[in-house]
Order: C-alpha cells, then sequence, then structure tokens
C-alpha cells in the first residue's frame, strides 16, 4: 500500500495553510473522506477521526448559527489530535474559534477554492490510486492488441527475448524484470514499471537497451490493465498440455484472478506469435466467442447425426 502525507495532497491540489504546519507530516490511512453532520450538532461517538475532514458552505452556516460558547466546543471536540487534516472549501471565510482549536491541537487546517464535491470527487480518486494494494511481480508486461499480457516464467526462459520482438511487431512494452500491480477495485489490476527501469529491455548477450530511444514513443506506454497471464516453462514431455483449450486456469494477484495460460518452451516454437494469438482469441472469447467450445459442440453433433444414421 502506498504512503501519502497530509502535505503531498497539499502540494498536489496546491492547498493555502492556514495553520498547523507542524503536522503536514501526518500519514493518511484511507480514502474516505468525511462531512461532518451530526458531530456538528453535537453527536461525537462514532467521529471517523481517520479520515479527512471536509467543512463546506452547510457545515459552517450551521456552525455560525450556533452561540458562540457552544461553537467554541464543538471546534474543539472536531480537532481531535488525530486527525490528518480539515479542508475548508469555497475559499470561504474561517471561524477565528476554529483556527484557535486547530492550532492547539496541531491539526493542519487547509482551504480550496474548489466546490466541496468536486474536490471530494478530485481527491478521493488520488487517494484510491496512491492507496490503493501494490505489489511487485518478476515478469514481463506487454501490450497486445489492447490486451495487458502479463508474461511470467524462470529466469533465462525468454520472457524479455519475446517481449522484444512483440515490439518488433507494433506491440507496447509496460515493463521488463520488475512489474509494479496496482490494485485500483474489485477485479481490476494495472501494472506499470519502476521509474528505474521504465522503457529498459535487459537482453542476455545484448545487454540493457531502451526501447523508447529504438523504437519510439509509440513502442511504449507508461501503465495498462492487466488482463491474461502467459507462464512460459520448459517443455516436459511426461506433462500433458492443453490441446483444445477447454482447461481454464486462474492465476491469484492480491483479491483478483486472471486467465492463466502454460505454454511450454522448445526450440522452434515461435513464442512472440503464440502471445499474439492468445491476446487476440482473448479478445474473441470476451465477445462471446470461443474456438473450443464451437469445435466440441459441432464435434458432438457429428457424432449424435452419425449415431442417427447407424
Amino acid at each position: 500500500m502506498g504512503r501519502i502525507t497530509v502535505k503531498d495532497i497539499v502540494k498536489q491540489f496546491e492547498l493555502e495553510i492556514l495553520c498547523g504546519k507542524t503536522g503536514l507530516n501526518r500519514v493518511v490511512t484511507v480514502s474516505d473522506l468525511y462531512r461532518p453532520g451530526l458531530e456538528l450538532a453535537g453527536f461525537f461517538t462514532h467521529h471517523p477521526v481517520e479520515r479527512l475532514q471536509l467543512l463546506g458552505k452547510t457545515e459552517l452556516a450551521f456552525l455560525e448559527s450556533l452561540p458562540k460558547d457552544v461553537r467554541e466546543e464543538r471546534f474543539y471536540r472536531l480537532c481531535h489530535p488525530d486527525l490528518p487534516c480539515i479542508c475548508i472549501t469555497r475559499g470561504l471565510s474561517v471561524p477565528e474559534e476554529l483556527i484557535r482549536a486547530a492550532q492547539d491541537n496541531q491539526v493542519p487546517l487547509l482551504r480550496t477554492s474548489m466546490p466541496t464535491t468536486r474536490f471530494a470527487s478530485k481527491l478521493t480518486n488520488y487517494l484510491e490510486k496512491h492507496l490503493a494494494p501494490t505489489t511487485t511481480i518478476h515478469g514481463v508486461l506487454v501490450d497486445v492488441h489492447g490486451v495487458g499480457v502479463l508474461i511470467l516464467g524462470d529466469s533465462g526462459i525468454g520472457k524479455s527475448e519475446t517481449a522484444l520482438e512483440l515490439v518488433k511487431r507494433g506491440h507496447l512494452l509496460v515493463a521488463d524484470d520488475a512489474v509494479e500491480i496496482t490494485q485500483l477495485e474489485e477485479d481490476v489490476l494495472e501494472g506499470s514499471a519502476p521509474e528505474l527501469i521504465r522503457y529498459l529491455l535487459e537482453i542476455r548477450g545484448l545487454g540493457i537497451i531502451n526501447v523508447m530511444t529504438l523504437f519510439g514513443a509509440g513502442s511504449v506506454r507508461d501503465k495498462k490493465k492487466i488482463s491474461l497471464v502467459i507462464r512460459l516453462e520448459n517443455w516436459q514431455e511426461s506433462r500433458q498440455y492443453d490441446r483444445l483449450g477447454l482447461d481454464e486456469e486462474r492465476m491469484r494477484i492480491m483479491d483478483t484472478e486472471l486467465p492463466l495460460l502454460t505454454v511450454p518452451v522448445r526450440p522452434g516454437r515461435n513464442l512472440a506469435v503464440i502471445i499474439e494469438v492468445a491476446a487476440m482469441n482473448y479478445r474473441l472469447k470476451a465477445m462471446g466467442y470461443d474456438a473450443a467450445k464451437q469445435f466440441v459442440q459441432k464435434l458432438g453433433e457429428t457424432i449424435e447425426e452419425a449415431d442417427d444414421v447407424d
């Protein structure tokens, strides 16, 4: 999981710091935001102090209607020492009581000119992206005909060489050697390359090459949704490999299961073409056409017709 501080949010959205600069290094742990409602009326029993607090026109108008002593008491209870920060939207004026309460508890008090709903939407998207669960897998990620294909296999089996051949055939490299995978939402995984090795390929005997420099900016992309996993393994004579495509293996990465194809490697097999066809076949299946099932269905019909003739 990523790490976000209040300072990162201030920088990203160019927020005005009203007070509480000493608390800018506070870590934000959840992507959910909170607009206090019942708390402003005095009910703090279930106040989620781990969330960023937003105060807009409605909240401030209600607080202004309260007697001065009550307003001060609500502000002090609202500025819990564990709060990441409080943000005022629409560029509204901030009551002095709130500034004093934030200062006393060292809670960062921020302000933006954006409307509350718009700012909440942008901030939520930002937090969900940077706080999403992440993992790193040893492999290669390529964009083949619009399908994000994650290529796995033992070191030296030919993953990078296959990726190079795919790039030469017009497909896009996303990451080589280390693929950083982020779970953006349920059943959605996005892969990218670490900054240090972005656009680079390691080819044994040749060394490290920069794909974007050699093949142009149209041969790479920064990130891609992962749809298919292909595992390369050395050909094993004792193993029975799927010849029809009816056996559907799955691979779990974090909380998401992806279709998995195991491709045996032996001299003479063009892995780039096989992966290219696998990606196109995946797209056909997504559109409702499964060649293997169609074949089995026609085979069954042919057998039935032969039995009827007998």
